[in-house]
C-alpha cells in the first residue's frame, strides 16, 4: 500500500461532572466511524462514557463507485463524541485491508489508553453490487471480501492478544440481514456478510475461554439519516438504477414493522453488546431489522 502512515490526533476530553455511564473506564475501538452506523455507534459509546479510538479510511478506493468516509467526517464524529461525554477520543486514519495500518490503529489505542475493551468492526463497502453473479469481475469479488470479511479478521487478529491477556473484551461485527438471507444482484455482499457471521461464531468459540465475547449485529435497511451522513439506501438504489424514494418504499413495504431502521436503533444494540448487560452473550447474531428475517 502507498497510503501515508496513520497518525493519531487527540480530541479534547469532555467536561468533568458528567455521571459515569455503562462503558465508563473502558476503551472502544470503532472502525468505519466517519459516518452512518459507525458514527451512531461511536456517539452511543461516548454517551456511555467510553474512551474512543475512531478510525476510517479517509479516502476513496478504486473500484468503489461512491465516496467513502472522509477525514473531515471522522473529525466531526470525534467532536460529536466529545460533546456526548466521551472520556477521551483519538482518531487514526486506516485502511482495514492493510495489516500495517491495522496494527498502527491498535498500537495507538494501547499506547493512549493501555487496553481495548470493545472492538466494533463496522468498516465495510456495499459495492461493487447490482450485478448478476456471473457478471461480477474477479477484482470486484476480491475487493468486497478483502474489506468486509478479511478487514474484520485483521482487526480481530490485532486486538486478540490484548483482549486475551486482560481476559475480557467484547467484539461486535456489523454484518447485515444479507448475512442471513440472499438478495438478488448482491452476491458479493451477501457472501461477505454470511462469511462475517461465520467468522463471528468461530472466533467466539476460540476466545470464550479467555473471557472475550464475539457477536454479530445484523441491521436491516437503515435510513440515510442526515446527522449520521449515512448513504446505505441511496447507494443500493444507485447500484440497482432505481430512484431512492422508490427503493425506500420497497423496503418499508417489506418490513413487518413498516418502517426503516434508524442508525440509533443499531447503535442501541451495539451498546448492549458492548456492555456487561450482555456478559453471557457470545457467538450470537442479533438482528435489528423490524422483523424482516422472521418471515
Amino acid at each position: 500500500m502507498t497510503a501515508p502512515a496513520p497518525t493519531a490526533h487527540d480530541v479534547p476530553t469532555a467536561p468533568a461532572g458528567r455521571p459515569p455511564g455503562r462503558l465508563a473506564g473502558r476503551t472502544a475501538l470503532v472502525t468505519g466511524a466517519a459516518r452512518g452506523i459507525g458514527r451512531a455507534c461511536a456517539v452511543a459509546y461516548a454517551r456511555a462514557g467510553a474512551d474512543l479510538l475512531l478510525t476510517d479510511i479517509g479516502r476513496d478506493l478504486p473500484g468503489v463507485p461512491y465516496p467513502l468516509g472522509t477525514a473531515d467526517q471522522l473529525a466531526h464524529t470525534a467532536l460529536l463524541c466529545r460533546e456526548q461525554g466521551a472520556g477521551s477520543v483519538v482518531t487514526v486514519p486506516a485502511d482495514v485491508r492493510d495489516t500495517e495500518d491495522v496494527r498502527a490503529v491498535v498500537d495507538a489505542a494501547l499506547d493512549r489508553f493501555g487496553r481495548i475493551d470493545v472492538l466494533l468492526n463496522n468498516a465495510g463497502i456495499a459495492a461493487p453490487s447490482g450485478k448478476t453473479v456471473h457478471d461480477i469481475t474477479p477484482d470486484e469479488w476480491d475487493l468486497m471480501l478483502d474489506v468486509d470479511v478479511s478487514g474484520a479478521w485483521r482487526m480481530i487478529r490485532a486486538v486478540g492478544g490484548a483482549m486475551t491477556r486482560q481476559r475480557s473484551g467484547s467484539i461486535v461485527n456489523v454484518a447485515s440481514t444479507a448475512g442471513l438471507v440472499g438478495y438478488r444482484h448482491f452476491a458479493g455482499y451477501v457472501t461477505a456478510k454470511h462469511a462475517l457471521v461465520g467468522l463471528t461464531k468461530a472466533a467466539a468459540l476460540d476466545l470464550a475461554p479467555f473471557g472475550v465475547r464475539v457477536n454479530a449485529l445484523c441491521p436491516g435497511s437503515v435510513r440515510d439519516d442526515e446527522a449520521a451522513e449515512g448513504r446505505m439506501l441511496s447507494e443500493i438504489a444507485r447500484s440497482l438504477d432505481v430512484p431512492v424514494e422508490e427503493h425506500e418504499q420497497t423496503f418499508v413495504a417489506a418490513q413487518p414493522m413498516n418502517r426503516l431502521i434508524e442508525p440509533d436503533d443499531v447503535a442501541g444494540a451495539a451498546l448492549w453488546l458492548a456492555s456487561d448487560e450482555s456478559r453471557q452473550v457470545t457467538g450470537s447474531t442479533v438482528t435489528v431489522d423490524g422483523g424482516f428475517t422472521s418471515r
